[in-house]
């Protein structure tokens, strides 16, 4: 049995049973995005935050009572979840900052966040009995949902927009999937993924539209709070494209407050580029997000290159009701933020996923943040994923003769040799 209740939809309060509703609120279309509901009381009854101390499956599947699946239904093989969470104490002294945690995501199967709500698309698609899994993605989405698809022999179409980087690109042709890729943005290859899915019957796994997908991003929420001994931090710095990581986050810990297993609920720091910052022009105008205009993008940072949010409206609804802010930070601020996390606590993140950590570096220039304040960044892509942007990062290297006094020679403008 699930604990599911319902879905709840987000623009008009109407309630429906799963049955009633699969994606979104009839009366919305497309734009009827919806919340998984619960029953709290019920969950207390199943499960206790002292019983996972001696629970030993190291994954999401851990707060399995929490997720909108069935008691019985496998999980995918691929151990999805429980990723480390790093003190960072060299980067928070050269910030001022005494305590500073990395949630590092890259960890994954497939190295990215995105995982999380992929191994939820697959055992729900294998609950509705779908014979196709399909998504739309600049790649980490199409990825995750490639991997886990392939773990359990389970077919898989990917619509990306041409621009979706190589190395992203491989992981679907390796993995098996039948790969569109869309010649146009990554909202025409969204659109076009939602059409066909619709017309062929195939479970769709599209964020700020499949709302379950929430419910499997929700977890990094659940491993932070439990790797900090249940106290939850002051803030959570998180890269922000489509909304469904920071508003799977904000969905996190409202269930941790139900459950009264956390006493406060952390800000919520969301982070955009300035080439696709549309959140964060709408949450400075106070506009509705129901009344944004897409915007014409441009940034490297691929996973967070979005012209109109698609969960706009719950990320939003993290920001705003937790006392967070939204950040915008340049290209130049995010090829900075990759090199310092690398060098400063050994993660190497993708452009999208560094951008949290670089929203924390102008947090602190503009004195959002206290030095005596616990903050975690949210890593949520490996550098593997984009190598091509890491190249662009300063670094020191020099062609040489093949002997050691060339060695010496190079060596002797940067560090001291004997």
């Amino acid at each position: 049995m699930s604990s599911v209740t319902g879905l709840k939809c987000l623009v008009c309060g109407a309630e429906y049973s799963p049955r009633e509703a699969q994606y979104v609120c009839p009366l919305h279309g497309d734009d009827g995005v919806m919340d998984v509901q619960y029953d709290y009381a019920a969950i207390a009854r199943t499960v206790r935050r002292e019983d996972l101390a001696q629970n030993r499956d190291y994954s999401m599947w851990r707060y399995r009572p929490l997720l909108p699946v069935e008691a019985d239904s496998p999980a995918p093989p691929l151990r999805v979840g429980w990723t480390p969470l790093y003190r960072a104490e060299r980067l928070a002294e050269s910030m001022n900052l005494s305590g500073l945690f990395i949630k590092d995501d890259t960890r994954q199967p497939t190295a990215s966040l995105k995982d999380r709500a992929s191994a939820v698309a697959v055992v729900k698609a294998r609950e509705e009995g779908a014979r196709v899994v399909a998504t739309a993605s600049t790649g980490n989405a199409a990825a995750a949902l490639a991997g886990l698809s392939a773990s359990v022999g389970w077919p898989s179409v990917i619509f990306v927009p041409a621009s979706a980087p190589e190395a992203k690109i491989a992981q679907l042709l390796v993995f098996g999937s039948t790969v569109l890729m869309v010649e146009g943005t990554y909202d025409d290859a969204f659109d076009l993924c939602i059409e066909a899915a619709r017309s062929f019957g195939w479970y769709n796994r599209n964020t700020g539209y499949n709302p379950y997908m929430t419910e499997g991003k929700k977890t990094v929420g659940f491993e932070i709070c439990e790797q900090l001994d249940w106290v939850a931090p002051d803030c959570i710095f998180a890269p922000v494209g489509d909304g469904c990581i920071i508003g799977g986050l904000h969905k996190g810990l409202k269930d941790l407050l139900d459950l009264e297993w956390i006493q406060r609920k952390p800000r919520l720091m969301g982070v955009q580029a300035v080439g696709s910052a549309a959140l964060y022009n709408a949450w400075k105008a106070g506009i509705d997000p129901l009344n944004m205009k897409p915007m014409e993008v441009h940034t490297f940072a691929d996973s967070i290159a979005v012209s109109l949010p698609r969960d706009r409206i719950k990320a939003m609804r993290a920001v705003r009701e937790t006392g967070g802010v939204f950040l915008t930070v340049t290209d130049d601020e995010i090829l900075q933020a990759v090199g310092a996390l690398a060098r400063g606590c050994g993660v190497f993140a993708e452009p999208a996923g560094a951008a949290s950590f670089a929203g924390l570096t102008k947090a602190v220039q503009m004195g959002l943040v206290e030095p005596d304040e616990r903050i975690v960044v949210l890593v949520t892509g490996s550098g593997l994923k984009d190598v091509g942007a890491a190249m662009r990062v300063p670094g020191a290297i020099r062609r040489i003769r093949p002997d050691l006094e060339a060695v010496r020679e190079a060596l002797s403008e940067i560090m001291e040799t004997p």
